[in-house]
């Protein structure tokens, strides 16, 4: 049988691994540590002076997990029965339902407009808590009034992470008006639909692009900022959570990495 060997490199260290159940170990226990990247690389045979082979570049994303966690330990501490998160289906979104599913919420509502993510998380869900979980995954656009106005109508979320937008900085550079229609009108919309159905907290997913926005994104979400900013005497509350980059996420430089690295290369920056 041939010897192998297995290595992490991280934080200017090298770990190395002489059975492969060992390497699994140690990455499924980084889940409680801070985000960062691990490259994980193999050498085969009985030298110690082989070659070393690249196997993947691991992103550690547990800033995604922590954010959640603060956002909905009021979800857990309330008793809170039905959570509504728009773009469910997204990287953020995705996360915020696995947290909130654990919360045992009496309804939790997946609203997104791409129905292959939508999908994706229905059935994870399922797969993990059965019937012990009421979810219901809807299809729809945060800019089309009348759809966001009858699911918040017919299910009375009590609170709505609202996570749905368009993100990619470049594209938006091309595409303003899309992401003033998606972002901007996007927010206005389900706050209003938010607050006429008489949610109680309303938490708006920004960037840290929004703050002194040096591109089309950011001032769009500066601006959705403003929007759940500006009802200060309503009777819902509003809330805005910056994140910073994600990595892994969709449209992301990690995934873009992997498939360089599994194409052979050449890895740009």
């Amino acid at each position: 049988i041939e010897r192998c060997s297995y290595y992490i490199a991280e934080d200017g260290s090298v770990k190395e691994f002489t059975e492969k159940n060992y390497l699994t170990q140690y990455i499924d226990g980084q889940a409680g540590r801070s985000m960062r990247l691990l490259a994980v690389a193999k050498r085969g045979g009985d030298s110690d002076e082989g070659d070393l082979t690249l196997i993947c570049v691991l992103s550690i994303r547990d800033n995604v997990r922590t954010e959640a966690k603060d956002a909905i330990r009021e979800v857990q501490n309330a008793g809170i029965q039905v959570v509504m998160v728009t773009g469910g289906g997204g990287s953020i979104g995705s996360e915020l339902c696995r947290q909130l599913a654990k919360c045992h919420v009496k309804k939790l509502i997946i609203f997104d407009i791409y129905e292959n993510n939508a999908y994706e998380i229905q059935q994870e869900l399922a797969r993990r808590y059965g019937d012990g979980l009421d979810l219901e995954v809807l299809i729809g656009s945060v800019r089309d009034v009348n759809r966001v106005k009858a699911v918040c109508e017919e299910f009375r979320p009590q609170i709505v992470f609202h996570a749905a937008a368009h993100k990619h900085v470049p594209l938006m550079e091309y595409s303003a008006s899309e992401a003033v229609k998606n972002n901007v009108y996007g927010t206005y919309n389900m706050a209003n639909a938010a607050e006429r159905c008489g949610a109680e907290k309303f938490i708006l997913i920004s960037t840290d692009k929004a703050v002194n926005p040096t591109n089309i994104m950011g001032a769009s979400k500066r601006m959705c900022e403003m929007i759940v900013q500006s009802r200060t005497d309503s009777e819902t509350s509003f809330a805005a959570v910056r994140f910073g980059n994600v990595l892994g996420s969709n449209g992301s430089v990690i995934p873009l990495f992997k498939k360089q690295i599994a194409e052979g290369g050449p890895v740009t920056i």
